[in-house]
C-alpha cells in the first residue's frame, strides 16, 4: 500500500518565557489509505501533540516544528494561510475528544456542518444542508432533519460525538484523526462509537490515526499500534504482534496493567515511577529509570527504533 501520510523525524517544542518543553522528539511513521494506526501511551507521552501537529493546530508563536509531515506528498509544515485552511477539514479531518467544546454553542449542528461543506466544496446552501442531513443519517443519528436544528447542548454526549464524526467526514477527507474520541462516553456508547468509526473507515477507505490511552480501545480499532513514551515511538507493530509478543518493557507493562476478564482477586501490576520531565530531552533511554530490566548500557546512549521482525520495530537495546 502506498503511504497517505508520512511523518519523518518530527520534533515539536513549546517555548514560553518560563520554560521550554520538548514534547515530541524524533517521531517517524506512515499511514496507508484504508489503514488505522493506533497511538497508545500515558498522558503526557506526546500522542495528542503529534496528532495536532499533522494539522499545525498548535499556536505558531510558541511552537517550533522540525522534520517532515507529508500528506499525499505535500509538506504540511511549510503550509500557511489558505493552503493550511484548505487542508483542514477537507483532505484531513479531526474528531476531538470533547465535542461539547469543539462545536460552537451559538450555532445549530446543521449550520456548522453545512458551513463546512460550503467552504470546502462550493455547494449551494440547499445542497449543503442536504449533505448535512445525509451525514447525520450515515452516522445513524435518529430524526436527522430535526437534529440539524438542534444546538450542541440539546444533544446527549453520544449524539454529539456522532455529529462530530459527521462533521469530520463532511468533505470526504482522505485522513481522519481521532483524539481520544470515546474517553468522555459511557461504556455502551463508547463501543457503539468505536464500531461506527471502524465501519465508516472501511466503507470510505479512510486512513485513520486513533489516539488513546486505553489498549483495549486500540486493539478494537487498529491495524497497527504505535506506543509512545516521553515524546518518542518506543514500539511499532501489528495488533497481533503487540498483543501476543510486545518487546519493549513499557509496552509489556501497559498490557500487564490492563484489567481483563478472569482477574477478580488478582493484584493489578503497575509501572513504578513517573514519566520524565521533558524540559530537557533525555540523553539515554527515557524509560530506564522505571525499567526493572535496565542495565548500564541503557544509560549510555538513547536507543534507536530498530526492526525486530516483519512490521515490528522497538526502541530498546534489550530487544535486539
Amino acid at each position: 500500500m502506498s503511504s497517505l501520510l508520512q511523518v519523518k523525524d518530527l520534533h515539536v517544542t513549546f517555548v514560553t518565557p518560563d520554560r521550554t518543553v520538548h514534547a515530541v522528539n524524533g517521531v517517524s511513521f506512515d499511514v496507508a489509505r484504508g489503514e488505522t494506526l493506533g497511538i497508545l501511551g500515558e498522558s503526557g507521552s506526546g500522542k495528542s501533540v503529534t496528532l495536532r501537529s499533522i494539522l499545525k493546530l498548535h499556536p505558531e508563536h510558541r511552537t517550533r516544528w522540525s522534520g517532515s509531515i507529508r500528506i499525499e506528498g505535500d509538506e504540511v509544515l511549510s503550509m500557511t494561510g489558505k493552503s493550511l485552511a484548505d487542508l483542514r477539514g477537507n483532505r484531513v479531518a479531526m474528531i476531538f475528544q470533547e465535542p461539547a467544546t469543539a462545536f460552537d454553542p451559538v450555532f445549530t449542528i446543521g449550520q456548522q456542518i453545512a458551513e463546512t461543506v460550503r467552504r470546502h466544496t462550493g455547494k449551494s446552501d440547499s445542497d449543503a444542508w442536504k449533505r448535512a442531513k445525509e451525514l447525520l443519517e450515515m452516522v445513524r443519528i435518529p430524526s436527522p432533519a430535526q437534529r440539524l436544528k438542534a444546538y450542541p447542548h440539546e444533544m446527549s454526549g453520544g449524539m454529539r460525538q456522532r455529529a462530530m464524526i459527521a462533521l469530520a467526514l463532511s468533505c470526504n477527507p482522505s485522513l481522519l484523526l481521532a483524539d481520544e474520541p470515546t474517553t468522555a462516553l459511557d461504556a455502551t456508547v463508547q463501543i457503539q462509537v468505536l464500531l461506527l468509526i471502524r465501519e465508516l473507515q472501511r466503507e470510505l477507505d479512510l486512513g485513520v490515526i486513533f489516539v488513546t490511552h486505553d489498549i483495549g480501545v486500540a486493539v478494537e480499532v487498529s491495524d497497527r499500534i504505535g506506543v509512545m513514551y516521553a515524546g518518542k515511538l518506543i514500539e511499532l507493530a501489528t495488533v497481533e504482534q503487540m498483543v501476543d509478543s510486545p518487546r519493549h518493557p513499557y509496552s509489556r507493562g501497559l498490557l500487564a496493567s490492563t484489567v481483563h476478564e478472569g482477574m477478580r482477586g488478582q493484584r493489578l501490576e503497575a509501572i513504578p515511577g513517573a514519566p520524565p520531565d521533558l524540559a530537557e530531552v533525555p540523553k539515554a533511554c527515557s524509560f530506564a529509570p522505571r525499567c526493572k530490566f535496565a542495565e548500564a548500557r541503557c544509560l549510555a546512549a538513547p536507543p534507536v527504533l530498530s526492526p525486530v521482525g516483519d512490521n515490528h520495530s522497538v526502541r530498546c537495546v534489550l530487544a535486539a
